[in-house]
């Protein structure tokens, strides 16, 4: 007979009080003794019961230490016995045995676990991690923080639109994704760019290793989403057309989360222009049936025309709604050189600022890496990488959710712009920055808890097409009033996200336009700023302006658009421009975008559940609330076949009040009754639904991730645990025949395309090629000409073969410098440590500078026409307008001593005494 069980209730209460009892106290050999009579007759009292006294406690008169030598130091039992007879004496008012007490200290918990990878240029990493508390680094996008919450961009497939990607890199070979990977220019499967003597093609490879470069692999860097997938798409290298980028945006859809572009046209000052039809059409085609209908996430740098003048709202792939348009800042957060500012920027990373500046560190082209990469073509790969961590936390976000919520975690922290100003939101926002820098950490929180927004609208606010007169030196004010579409249910607009201006403007000179709009609310965008090489007599045509600045403010109300025309040479007063016409394109939702219950969706969201599962208050207002409905308008029928008993409200099948067969949809969208459940969904007989199967499932026999049957399009089955993946985990590889995930080589960690084809090798073995050899002893590799262990080069500590450059450690007393050992730092070159390698590395000195020692801002003997200047390297050219009263401004404020200064005219200072 099987013994008895305990009842829940009871296991309950005994589980409740083992969590919740208090820890036992731990008694130490120490006590607290209050004795009259003073320090002698502290003593006597002490030696009489065994003890020794330590002496008074602190200022406390009377009180004094004990100690006892035959008492067990920590006991969780107090001592009784011979320390009970202390209390009798007649000197002694109080005694206490001391308790041992849990403090803490009250510092960083973070400190001792930083994330530390053994990637040689990992502490170069400025933007990245501030691993030196007095270093000048720059970690607010909080990247690391995400890492530390489990995110890496694991099972995210983000792809590079550019001139290739080096795919055997040995940073990026063990995530390179061949399924995200094409050559539109060559039209073949393989994206490597074509090598030349200047390496021109190396964009494509720089932009890869910051999204998703290979962590602890000893080689160069750490991508930020460094468990994700990366491919490459080759068409840049080669003619433009809107073929080229139509193809290119539409490589896989559903296989390729993020889209990163560091490209557009011509970033001169004075070109206007866009993706033409069949690139506009690849882009809605991504957002509308990419990712399984979630949408394509496109990802696009701002632009790099700053010095020209540019302004990015005349590009029309960063002005696009569907791209995520990306600035950069520098690390001191100030305004870039390069950058182009605009109303459609979303946000903001870290990339190169003025010389005196840091710039990016990433994967370069022949297996090696660059500490040089600049621009905004920087920016687009980084928010790349972080959406991916997001989408890690979150696979099911939209690609508008995720514009949300770049939106709502973005900061102006230091960034130093003189436009910020506050929206009707209470958000700020600038058109250098955007909404601010991006916060990784902030992002996956964020998506982790996120719940998709409603359905977009798209309302046409208004079109004005009153042509009228642009006069020089003076502003036209068009003023619309508009209800944003309230009497249109399904265009209805309240909640702002992107609006859009189409204007058609004849001009004699375009770049002479500035261009505002001004919301409801009272947040003024600028469209369009003066740009001075622009002398185009084309004007716009149709041309589409987008904002942000208005995001989540209310739609309806008064809008103007306001024109300056102010003239940059001489112009014919008797040619005037002219506003022929224009269009206000509201996007958005008919309900708040963070509160998605809408009222209109109550009866079809009340579909098959039970008054009795609701809250008696609720039950009883949604009762009254439908009611009324009721009496104002009452359907009699007919009902569709697929209601049940309790009849309908209308003749469709979203319609019904119950199901003859099963329900399908949710709360958010709606439900309908349907004799069969589709694809991806589990029929429950008994409640009458159609169950949703795990995400990737094509049939299944539960909702759990691991009882499906089939996969749908773009999943593979893994047949040992009966789940769907969008990769296949290590160890095994994708059938992409079968859809099949099958296992590798037993001596593989990691392989591709079939069992013996390994990326990565278990324990023990490593690669060679494609294949898994025995791991040899340091200072040997594994040969496959004769199949043993042969010796690496003399300066290598460890290699992958018997050259010189085959090195990946270099020997005692050598220096890794340009991916070679050698015994001694080249001109221009001192060596650093490197933590967590045995050798050093050879670090650039600053610019003209011929030698350098300990840092690379110590110089010590510069190149011939500069002057050595406390450690600084200064132009020996001298100014003609130094004169005595600027010399002595230099010398009192030690001018010369600064960085920013050094180039202006001390030097003329110095020789003038």
């Amino acid at each position: 007979m099987a013994a008895p069980r305990l009842p829940l209730v009871l296991l309950l209460m005994v589980l409740h009080s083992v969590q919740c009892a208090p820890s036992r106290a731990v008694y130490s050999n120490h006590w607290a003794v209050r004795v009259l009579g003073g320090p002698d007759e502290a003593d006597r009292v002490a030696s009489r019961y065994g003890y020794r006294n330590l002496g008074q406690i602190g200022s406390l008169e009377d009180y004094y230490h004990f100690y006892h030598s035959k008492t067990i130091k920590r006991s969780t039992l107090s001592s009784r016995g011979t320390h009970s007879f202390i209390r009798m004496d007649p000197q002694v008012e109080w005694v206490q045995q001391q308790e041992v007490k849990k403090r803490v200290k009250r510092h960083n918990r973070a400190d001792p676990n930083v994330i530390y990878f053994n990637d040689p240029i990992w502490s170069s990493m400025w933007y990245m991690h501030c691993g030196d508390k007095t270093a000048r680094c720059r970690s607010e996008m909080n990247i690391v923080a995400a890492w530390e919450r489990g995110y890496t961009g694991k099972n995210v497939v983000v792809t590079i639109l550019d001139d290739g990607v080096e795919k055997n890199h040995p940073d990026l070979m063990q995530n390179y994704d061949p399924l995200a990977s094409y050559d539109v220019n060559g039209n073949d499967p393989d994206p490597t760019p074509r090598y030349d003597a200047s390496n021109e093609n190396k964009h494509g490879t720089r932009c890869a290793g910051e999204v998703a470069a290979s962590a602890n692999n000893s080689h160069c860097i750490v991508g930020i989403a460094y468990n994700a997938r990366i491919g490459g798409i080759r068409m840049l290298d080669g003619d433009v057309t809107d073929v080229v980028e139509a193809k290119s945006l539409g490589v896989r859809p559903d296989y390729i989360d993020i889209y990163s572009a560091s490209w557009g046209p011509d970033d001169d000052g004075k070109t206007v222009d866009g993706p033409g039809p069949l690139a506009k059409h690849a882009f809605e085609q991504g957002i509308k049936k990419g990712r399984k209908g979630l949408g394509s996430i496109f990802v696009w740098a701002s632009g790099n025309g700053g010095r020209e003048g540019d302004y990015c709202s005349c590009d029309g792939y960063t002005n696009s709604i569907y791209t995520v348009s990306i600035s950069s800042t520098t690390e001191n957060g100030h305004k870039p050189w390069y950058l182009e500012e605009c109303a459609s920027t979303l946000a903001t990373t870290y990339s190169s600022g003025a010389f005196y500046e840091r710039k990016i560190v990433t994967t370069d082209l022949r297996q090696r890496c660059t500490d040089s990469h600049t621009g905004t073509s920087v920016s687009a790969p980084m928010v790349a990488g972080i959406i991916a961590l997001a989408l890690e936390a979150n696979p099911l976000l939209t690609w508008r959710d995720v514009q949300h919520i770049i939106v709502k975690t973005s900061r102006p922290v230091h960034l130093r712009a003189p436009d910020w100003k506050t929206t009707g939101t209470g958000r700020k926002v600038s058109h250098l920055y955007g909404f601010g820098l991006v916060d990784a950490e902030s992002m996956v929180v964020e998506a982790k808890k996120w719940k998709s927004v409603p359905l977009q609208h798209v309302c046409i606010g208004s079109s004005d097409r009153r042509p009228r007169f642009i006069r020089a030196e003076q502003v036209i004010r068009s003023t619309t009033v508009t209800n944003a579409c309230a009497d249109l249910y399904d265009q209805h607009v309240v909640y702002l996200e992107h609006v859009v201006v189409k204007v058609t403007i004849a001009h004699p000179r375009r770049g002479d336009l500035q261009i505002f709009l001004i919301s409801p609310s009272g947040t003024k965008s600028q469209l369009l700023a003066r740009r001075i090489f622009d002398h185009s007599i084309e004007g716009f045509k149709h041309w589409e302006f987008m904002t942000v600045h208005c995001w989540g403010e209310k739609a309806e109300g008064e809008w103007t658009l306001e024109i300056h025309d102010i003239p940059s040479v001489i112009r014919n007063p008797e040619t005037q421009g002219k506003l022929k016409e224009w269009t206000l394109i509201l996007y958005g939702t008919a309900d708040h975008p963070y509160n998605t219950f809408s009222t209109h969706q109550s009866r079809s969201r009340m579909l098959e559940i039970s008054p009795s599962d609701q809250e008696p208050s609720k039950a009883a207002l949604l009762q009254s609330h439908l009611d009324f409905m009721e009496e104002e308008e009452e359907y009699v029928g007919p009902c569709h076949a697929e209601c049940g008993s309790q009849g309908c409200d209308g003749p469709n099948t979203d319609q019904c009040l119950n199901c003859v067969h099963f329900s399908l949809g949710s709360i958010k969208t709606g439900r309908k009754c349907v004799n069969v459940c589709p694809s991806g969904y589990l029929g429950d007989s008994a409640a009458r639904r159609c169950r949703r199967c795990h995400r990737g499932c094509e049939t299944c026999v539960g909702r759990g991730h691991n009882q499906c049957t089939s996969c749908k399009r773009g999943f593979f089955f893994h047949q040992d645990t009966h789940t769907c993946v969008p990769l296949c985990p290590a160890g095994f590889y994708s059938n992409e025949s079968h859809k099949l995930c099958l296992k590798c080589h037993e001596t593989c960690k990691k392989c591709v395309g079939d069992w013996d084809t390994c990326t990565v090798c278990r324990d023990g073995f490593s690669l060679s090629g494609t294949s898994c050899m025995p791991e040899c002893e340091p200072g040997t590799f594994f040969s496959v000409a004769s199949m043993g262990c042969e010796m690496c080069h003399p300066t290598c500590h460890t290699c992958v073969g018997p050259g010189k450059e085959d090195c990946i450690q270099c020997a005692k007393d050598f220096h890794l410098h340009e991916w070679k050992c050698v015994p001694a730092c080249s001109e221009g070159f001192y060596p650093e440590e490197v933590p967590g390698l045995p050798h050093k590395a050879c670090r650039r000195c600053e610019e003209n500078c011929l030698n350098c020692e300990g840092s690379g801002r110590n110089c010590i003997r510069c190149k011939d026409g500069f002057s050595l200047l406390s450690g600084s390297c200064v132009t020996n050219h001298t100014c003609t307008n130094a004169d005595e009263m600027f010399c002595e401004m230099v010398k009192t404020n030690k001018l010369c001593e600064r960085k920013l200064f050094i180039q202006f005219c001390c030097r003329t200072c110095l020789l003038a005494g």
